[in-house]
């Protein structure tokens, strides 16, 4: 097929040799199956900032660290250069990510790098070398959901210990092996410690995975591994040792939910405001 414009410089470069197909189109990336010598990988090609769909995006940056100062502030002014230094860091983060899981013990793709925004990792294949279907194509016994939404509660477990937060798990960003379930897409991972909104980011995590596995096995329907997990993190006591049991007893202290309701509009405040410093700054 003809060459994508973004993979042409990693075929200059000998990074890669063949783009064999399209794979799929997301909202934030394009994925294309290539070839890098005798080994079949996919490049994760992704979309412009204009060009994304990924909603609330300020929501999943809050608390990414830019260490030089330069930088950061030409990120606030929404400058050429502060655009492209966050372009950077949107897709520097899954690189980062991938390489702190997979040294934790979660299953995720293996990286090979990205360069200029084209993320070159491992393709996920089945038993029979065909691409590996997502969960949401796979069907499976009330024994088999159990065990694989332990192993999921596992992983997100694990992540945690890791300080991050998938932030977007859910039945399309999970592939199925043969040996159980990959995650999958991670330049939305938030910082645990450092974002307002990462507890209840996990608590939809957990819950679409509940959801998803509770149709093969209702018992999953009743847990609550989210706040137990979080409860423990926050104590400081969560470990990847640590046995988790899906219950939790919540606390007498009600909610303050409309704080919770404040963070999110002042956060989506705050991207329609970057939006339009980036408008402003093309104008000019």
């Amino acid at each position: 097929m003809k060459i994508p414009p973004r993979i042409q410089p990693l075929v200059d470069d000998g990074l890669v040799d063949e783009v064999i197909r399209p794979l799929m189109s997301g909202k934030e990336a394009a994925v294309y199956v290539v070839r890098c010598g005798d080994a079949i990988r996919c490049a994760k090609v992704y979309k412009e900032a204009d060009k994304r769909s990924f909603k609330q995006a300020a929501l999943y940056q809050e608390g990414r660290k830019v260490r030089n100062s330069r930088r950061a502030r030409a990120m606030e002014k929404g400058s050429r250069f502060g655009r492209e230094q966050q372009e950077s860091i949107w897709q520097n983060a899954e690189v980062d990510a991938l390489y702190r899981l997979a040294a934790a013990g979660v299953r995720v793709p293996k990286p090979y790098g990205c360069f200029d925004g084209v993320l070159l990792m491992e393709l996920v294949t089945d038993e029979e070398g065909l691409v590996a279907p997502r969960l949401n194509d796979v069907s499976m016994s009330a024994e088999q959901a159990l065990e694989d939404h332990a192993l999921m509660m596992e992983f997100v477990k694990r992540m945690l210990c890791e300080g991050l937060v998938h932030g977007d798990l859910s039945e399309f960003n999970v592939l199925v092996d043969e040996y159980g379930p990959v995650i999958i897409d991670l330049p939305q991972a938030v910082d645990a410690a450092a974002n307002n909104n990462a507890f209840a980011m996990l608590q939809r995590d957990v819950t679409n995975m509940s959801l998803y596995y509770g149709q093969y096995a209702p018992e999953l329907l009743d847990t609550r591994y989210a706040s137990e997990m979080w409860a423990l993190y926050e104590e400081g006591k969560l470990t990847p040792d640590t046995p988790l049991t899906g219950q939790f007893a919540e606390s007498d202290e009600a909610a303050d939910v409309d704080s919770v309701v404040a963070e999110i509009k002042a956060a989506m405040a705050e991207e329609e405001e970057r939006i339009q410093r980036i408008m402003n700054a093309d104008q000019e």
